[in-house]
């Protein structure tokens, strides 16, 4: 078995590593994607994963893409649930990407409880307060795409309930802002 850290030379000559460094070299927006998973509990649970790679990926009709890790939770919530959000976080909520992007991290209900949300009007799902930007989507399409799924979703309900702040952004393996 390989560890994430032993670079592999795959048949185009491109190791992990070097991939992983090039790609690290691309500044990306930063957004907290959530769904509502019924199943745990009697109140069911909401579900949070940190994304960068997120885009707007059509105007007409509105739809947005989420690259999400195959057989993480997130994925196998969204094989079943067609309804999700993502929040365009601001840079005063670094601490928000790194809690929902922690490995061996706690049950998702614990990450939620001290973060300001509001639900969405069409999906239900977690809104999280400040963003710069939210939508809310339906899945329209699956892609399988090497070690991760491409998710497209059309975009049901999109809201930018803060103006103020600049986007927080994910370059060289690090959180940064603008400026």
């Amino acid at each position: 078995m390989l560890h994430e850290t032993q670079a592999v030379d795959h048949p185009v000559g491109v190791s992990d590593e070097q991939f992983r460094a090039a790609m690290s070299r691309l500044a990306a927006g930063v957004v907290l994607v959530t769904a509502y998973d019924p199943d745990p509990g009697l109140n069911g649970e909401d579900v949070g994963m940190t994304a960068t790679a997120f885009l707007s990926v059509s105007l007409d009709p509105p739809l947005v893409m989420v690259s999400v890790r195959n057989g993480s939770r997130m994925d196998e919530l969204l094989t079943d649930r067609e309804e999700w959000a993502a929040s365009v976080l601001s840079e005063s909520q670094r601490h928000i990407a790194g809690r929902f992007a922690m490995k061996g991290r706690i049950s998702d209900r614990l990450l939620f409880d001290d973060i300001p949300y509001t639900r969405g009007e069409v999906t239900g799902c977690a809104l999280v307060g400040g963003a710069l930007a939210t939508v809310e989507c339906r899945t329209e399409q699956r892609v399988v795409a090497g070690d991760h799924t491409l998710v497209i979703g059309r975009v049901l309900s999109a809201t930018q309930p803060s103006s103020d702040g600049s986007p927080l952004t994910y370059f060289r393996g690090r959180y940064r802002t603008l400026g």
